[in-house]
């Protein structure tokens, strides 16, 4: 098993720091530049988080939260649900520049993550562009939106094992947890 390379993106956006820490760390509401995703957790280190789709019927991606240093920096393990790989790290840094914010994504320890490393190399430049325009302009590209719609369309085409309760089973959590 060979390591694969970080995939590391970088943004800047006209906003103040806060208000896209707000953004990436909005809880319990559709974070539309999060592939139109809600996030569940404790914003605190150990703590589990969970990206469900928008219906909560799906759970997406899991982690735990590593380091948490707002309005700057978050760290936490990943992993896509459908995949049977094992967790990545993903670091936001989030740096005051002159003109906003400067928005570093840094996805790392990849070892036999071929499906996710292949999954986030455009991923997450999608990502950071959307949420320059949702933050900028308040709302994202007619391309974004178009995609989420057929991503919704087409989300009872997922493995089953991502339904919420497949996942929190797996997890060893009841459903509610």
């Amino acid at each position: 098993m060979s390591a694969l390379g970080d995939v590391v993106y970088s943004i800047d956006i006209g906003v103040p720091v806060q208000a896209a820490w707000d953004e990436l760390t909005k809880l319990g509401k559709i974070q539309v530049p999060m592939m139109n995703t809600v996030l569940e957790c404790d914003l605190e280190p150990g703590a589990p988080m969970r990206y469900y789709n928008p219906s909560r019927k799906r759970i997406l991606v899991v982690g735990t939260i590593m380091e948490i240093e707002p309005p700057h920096r978050m760290v936490h393990t990943y992993r896509f649900t459908d995949l049977d790989e094992s967790d990545t790290v993903v670091t936001w840094q989030l740096d005051e520049i002159p003109t906003g914010v400067r928005v570093t994504v840094t996805h790392s320890r990849f070892t036999d993550q071929s499906g996710t490393h292949g999954r986030v190399k455009g991923g997450w430049n999608w990502i950071l562009q959307t949420l320059k325009a949702v933050l900028e302009t308040g709302k994202p590209p007619l391309k974004v939106r178009v995609l989420y719609g057929l991503m919704g369309a087409m989300s009872f085409m997922q493995p089953k094992k991502t339904l919420t309760a497949n996942v929190l089973r797996d997890e060893g959590r009841p459903p509610g947890a």
